[in-house]
């Protein structure tokens, strides 16, 4: 992915759910280097505000709307709350309320195991709130997948195919 070209290939995907997975590895051992340090009432509600704020009430307008769209609100919610951002500001001003503690570890697990774990990134406008292919992503990959071989770059500057095994992510 790049800024021209907005998608991830198979192998472009695993890579950064490794990265992703690497990073929950380091936060998880934290936590537990530090586990008598850890308020468990704080790490618990650091690690689930996050959905329930950003995930469960997109979860039941979904449902409710039986394959209907779901309300735009529920994908900024989602994206706010899943966001390294405002994980970052919500530690942040903890640290300056209440002061730095080793349970504020909630957070960057949560993020970094739905990435990880789950794959799950930030949830784009336009697409189902819970996962599905789009069809016209679904034309895309097609598309993508029968480009004949040819140089890295043509006099016109299309891309070449991605070498066997690296196409375009299409959740199954």
């Amino acid at each position: 992915m790049d800024s021209h070209n907005l998608f991830f290939t198979r192998t472009t995907y695993r890579l950064l759910r490794a990265e992703y997975g690497v990073a929950l590895a380091g936060a998880v051992l934290l936590a537990v280097l530090h586990l008598g340090d850890l308020r468990w009432p704080v790490f618990v509600g650091l690690f689930v505000y996050i959905d329930l704020i950003g995930y469960l009430p997109g979860a039941v307008a979904y449902r409710r709307a039986r394959g209907g769209p779901v309300p735009t609100v529920y994908y900024l919610l989602y994206n706010a709350m899943h966001s390294l951002l405002s994980a970052a500001a919500v530690a942040g001003l903890w640290c300056l309320v209440v002061g730095p503690e080793w349970a504020l570890l909630a957070l960057p697990i949560h993020l970094f195991g739905d990435r990880a774990i789950f794959g799950n990134v930030l949830k784009p406008l336009g697409v189902s709130f819970e996962p599905a292919t789009h069809p016209a992503y679904q034309e895309f990959v097609t598309r993508y997948e029968h480009l004949d071989a040819s140089p890295a770059r043509s006099a016109a500057g299309s891309p070449a195919p991605a070498p066997d095994g690296d196409r375009p992510v299409v959740p199954v």
